[in-house]
């Protein structure tokens, strides 16, 4: 960490910050994660916050009305430059200056061009000293999906599968269930706890028939997204009943809208110009989404990654030998001729769920 001597003293008060941040993930889309700690002028904490969801107050103002009057001349902490915009909510910078603070420590900057870098040049325009870039790494990582989104229009993608050893997602018969342990599909409901849409195609409903919840793991549960080009789907799906989670269907020009006629109110319905996943994820962008999941079957996992709709990979393998023919391998041909155009993976991470392993890796 490239901080002065002086500055480290920051640190302890930056974890504690992305620790509050954290307490909200998978709730504040599209906003980011937000933690602030208030120090009075002796340095001692007297108020903190974070941030709960849009539209709620920003992790600033929680942390200041707690501290109340003993803010004056104090410092706040906090993990994302403060807003200096009108939106939901008032700027934050605003009441940073009216509580009389005498500093302001961030961890990075706010990566929203309506912010970046004006929220900071308005802080020390008033008067306040102000101290950038403490923990940024760690900041910008719990972050990373507001980030994306913010920065290429439409949301972090990862895209999960279960698979026994030798690379089989089911057998011949088409039987899956289940190819992991307990505690691998338990890990796959936290996922889904933390992401704000998860995406299935036709298939996978005509086949599973999946509920696609986080199984209580979350108050928000996901936005269930179908995914359908002909709209050759079961009227049946557990997918329709949208009592405790919401629906979207989503097509393109091919689909059928008959499907609809004799559908209960309920799914929400999405008509897109093309096939194509990419149009897909800007128009989930511009719901809120910061990150999706997708849990589909091979055909649309490879069509997801060739339009640069995956970011991460989670995979989880079993200990288990299925045979069987190619076709039920997790992924259609991507068409490679040789080794060294194929996709190479970085930044895994290992870890043992029961008799099972999930490999995490970034594309």
């Amino acid at each position: 960490m490239n901080l002065p001597e002086d500055q480290k003293i920051w640190v302890p008060w930056m974890r504690r910050s992305i620790q509050l941040a954290l307490l909200a993930e998978g709730r504040t889309s599209p906003n980011p994660l937000v933690g602030a700690i208030v120090l009075d002028s002796s340095g001692r904490l007297v108020g903190e916050g974070f941030h709960t969801g849009a539209g709620n107050p920003h992790a600033e103002i929680e942390a200041l009305a707690q501290a109340g009057k003993e803010s004056f001349h104090g410092t706040i902490v906090v993990t994302l430059e403060p807003c200096c915009h009108q939106g939901l909510t008032p700027p934050c910078t605003e009441a940073i200056i009216k509580a009389g603070l005498k500093r302001v420590v961030i961890g990075m900057v706010d990566p929203d061009p309506r912010v970046s870098g004006n929220g900071i040049s308005r802080l020390k325009d008033s008067g306040l000293e102000v101290i950038d870039g403490v923990l940024n790494q760690e900041c910008e990582s719990i972050n990373r999906e507001f980030s994306f989104r913010v920065r290429h229009g439409r949301p972090w993608g990862i895209l999960k599968w279960a698979m026994s050893l030798d690379g089989r997602i089911g057998l011949q018969n088409g039987s899956s269930k289940w190819i992991t342990n307990t505690i691998a599909r338990d890990s796959v409901h936290q996922i889904r706890a933390k992401c704000d849409a998860v995406i299935v195609g036709g298939g996978t409903v005509r086949v599973d028939n999946p509920l696609l919840t986080s199984r209580g793991k979350s108050d928000f549960e996901p936005l269930r997204v179908v995914f359908s080009r002909t709209l050759d789907l079961p009227k049946s799906s557990k997918l329709w009943d949208t009592k405790n989670a919401k629906t979207l269907i989503a097509y393109g020009p091919e689909g059928d809208e008959a499907f609809f006629s004799d559908l209960p109110n309920g799914p929400d319905k999405l008509r897109l110009n093309s096939d194509d996943p990419s149009e897909l994820l800007t128009s989930l962008s511009e719901k809120g989404c910061n990150k999706i999941l997708w849990e589909c079957g091979p055909l649309l996992a490879t069509s997801a990654i060739k339009a640069d709709c995956v970011q991460e990979l989670v995979v989880f393998v079993s200990p288990k030998l299925l045979g069987g023919k190619a076709a039920m391998s997790p992924l259609n041909s991507f068409g490679f001729e040789s080794i060294d155009s194929t996709y190479k993976l970085q930044h895994s991470i290992l870890e043992r769920k029961g008799e099972d392993l999930c490999w995490s890796l970034l594309i």
